[in-house]
C-alpha cells in the first residue's frame, strides 16, 4: 500500500499524485466562487440544460392542441406571453413562453423507446459498429475550454442516466446524481486517510499499466479517477446541495424530484457546468392519459420548468443557456380504446429557448388532426445542429470514431433557421 510520506500534506500529496493541473484544491468558498462566476458571465460562457421526458410525452396535449378534432382530447388551449397557445394545464409556463419556441414540425424515424432515446440524444440511429456520443458528452467536450477552473464534472445527469459518451471516451460520461444531489458513496466506508492511500495505489498501478500498454480503457479510467479525487475535495460540490437555497426559491420550483433537479441545474450552470440533463419520466401513457397528465405530470412540469426559465432569466443566465425540452417521440393523434395514446414519431413537438434562440414563436405546423407535418419537417440532427449553433459550436466540427471513421457533429443536421431570425 502506498503511504503518504511524513511531512507531506494531503493537498501536496494529491497534487503530486495527479498533477497540479489535474487537481486544484479551491481556497475560496462556494459563495465566493459563484460571485467570481457572476463576473465571468461577462465573458459569455455557454451552457445547456436538457429536460428529458422519458417515455414519450403527448405533445399534442401540451404544445400543439387540436380542439376542433376528434383526436384533440379534452384539454383547451390558452394564450401565452408569446405568439403561441399551449395547454390550459400549463398556466405558469404560459407566462414564460416569450422565452421559448415550440418546434411543431418534428418528424423522426424511431418510435421504439430505446432507439428513439438514442436517436434524439445523438442525432444518429443505433449502429452495432459504432457508439455515438450524446448531447451532454458532445457539448461538454466542446465547451470545456471556456471554464478551466471547473473541478466538478462538465456533464451532470439528474434523476436518471443519459446516453453515454460513445467514442469520445469515459472522461465525458454523465455524472449521475439524484435530485437531492446525492452521489454514490465515494468514500466506500473508509476514513479519509485510508481512502487516499488506496486511491493513490490504484492511480500508480493504472499509470504504470498505461505506460506499458497504452490501452484506451485504462487511460479513460485513470482520467475518471483523477476527476473523482478532485470531486472529493472541491468546494464546487456545494452546487449539488439544493436544500441550501432559500425556502422561497425551493417552493417556487416545487416539492418534487423534478423541481429539485431543475433547481440543481440552475445552480450547476451558475457554478460553470456546461451541460445538465434533468429527467422526468413516466410519459408512456398508453391508458388513462388525460387524468395522468392533468393530475400528475403537468402540475410538476409546469411549476418546475417555468421556475427554471424565470430564474435563469432573472439571473442573466438565459441569454447564454440553451434549454431543450423533449422526449424520444410523441404519441398518436388517435386516442386508443384505453383512453391513451401510443407511440408516434411522424408529427410531434419539442420546446427550446435561451442562448440567442428566438422565443414566443411556433416553428412549423401539423395538419388539423395532428397526423402529419404540413411544413418542412425537422429531425433529431436538425435540432441538435440548432442547439450547437446557439452555443457557438462550429457545425464543421468532425470527430473520429474508434474505428477511424469521421463523424460530423450533429450528423450534418441543418439549422432550424426560424429559431435565429
Amino acid at each position: 500500500m502506498t503511504i503518504i510520506p511524513s511531512g507531506m500534506s494531503r493537498r501536496h500529496f494529491l497534487q503530486h499524485l495527479a498533477g497540479a493541473s489535474a487537481i486544484a484544491l479551491p481556497a475560496v468558498s462556494f459563495t465566493e466562487a459563484l460571485r467570481a462566476n457572476s463576473e465571468d458571465l461577462k465573458k459569455r460562457r455557454k451552457s445547456a440544460i436538457m429536460l428529458w421526458m422519458g417515455g414519450g410525452p403527448s405533445t399534442m396535449d401540451l404544445w400543439d392542441l387540436k380542439p376542433n378534432s376528434t383526436n384533440g382530447g379534452p384539454f383547451k388551449p390558452i394564450s401565452t406571453s408569446g405568439d403561441v397557445q399551449i395547454c390550459e394545464h400549463l398556466p405558469l409556463m404560459a407566462q414564460q413562453m416569450h422565452h421559448m419556441a415550440i418546434v411543431r414540425s418534428m418528424s423522426t424515424r424511431e418510435a421504439d423507446h430505446g432507439r428513439g432515446r438514442y436517436y434524439m440524444h445523438t442525432g444518429y440511429v443505433p449502429n452495432p459498429n459504432v457508439e455515438h456520443p450524446g448531447y451532454g458528452s458532445v457539448i461538454s467536450h466542446q465547451l470545456i475550454d471556456q471554464r478551466p477552473e471547473l473541478e466538478i464534472p462538465p456533464f451532470v445527469s439528474v434523476g436518471g442516466g443519459s446516453v453515454g459518451p460513445g467514442f469520445l471516451g469515459m472522461a465525458w460520461a454523465p455524472f449521475v446524481v439524484d435530485s437531492n444531489g446525492d452521489v454514490k458513496n465515494l468514500k466506500m466506508g473508509l476514513d479519509q486517510d485510508r481512502l487516499m492511500q488506496r486511491m493513490a495505489t490504484l492511480s500508480l498501478i493504472e499509470k504504470g499499466f498505461i505506460a506499458r500498454n497504452g490501452q484506451q480503457a485504462a487511460s479513460d479510467h485513470a482520467k475518471v479517477l483523477d476527476k473523482t479525487l478532485s470531486l472529493m475535495t472541491s468546494q464546487q460540490m456545494e452546487a449539488f446541495k439544493v436544500r441550501q437555497e432559500d425556502q422561497t426559491v425551493q417552493d417556487r420550483y416545487g416539492n418534487s424530484s423534478f423541481g429539485r433537479g431543475c433547481l440543481m441545474a440552475r445552480r450547476l450552470v451558475e457554478a460553470g457546468v456546461p451541460f445538465v440533463e434533468v429527467d422526468l419520466g413516466g410519459w408512456d401513457n398508453h391508458s388513462d392519459i388525460f387524468d395522468t397528465l392533468k393530475d400528475d405530470k403537468l402540475p410538476v412540469l409546469d411549476q418546475a420548468m417555468s421556475a427554471l426559465i424565470e430564474d435563469l432569466d432573472q439571473r442573466g443566465l438565459l441569454q447564454d443557456t440553451a434549454v431543450i425540452w423533449m422526449g424520444e417521440f410523441g404519441r398518436t393523434p388517435r386516442i386508443n380504446g384505453d383512453t391513451g395514446r401510443d407511440h408516434w414519431a411522424r408529427s410531434w413537438s419539442v420546446v427550446v429557448g435561451g442562448a440567442g434562440m428566438q422565443g414566443g414563436i411556433a416553428v412549423g405546423e401539423t395538419n388539423s388532426d395532428g397526423t402529419a407535418v404540413e411544413t418542412e419537417p425537422y429531425s433529431a440532427q436538425d435540432l441538435m445542429a440548432s442547439v450547437c449553433r446557439s452555443l457557438g459550436i462550429s457545425l464543421e466540427t468532425t470527430f473520429t470514431s474508434r474505428n477511424g471513421r469521421p463523424m460530423k457533429i450533429a450528423n450534418s443536421g441543418k439549422v432550424i433557421q426560424e429559431l435565429f431570425s
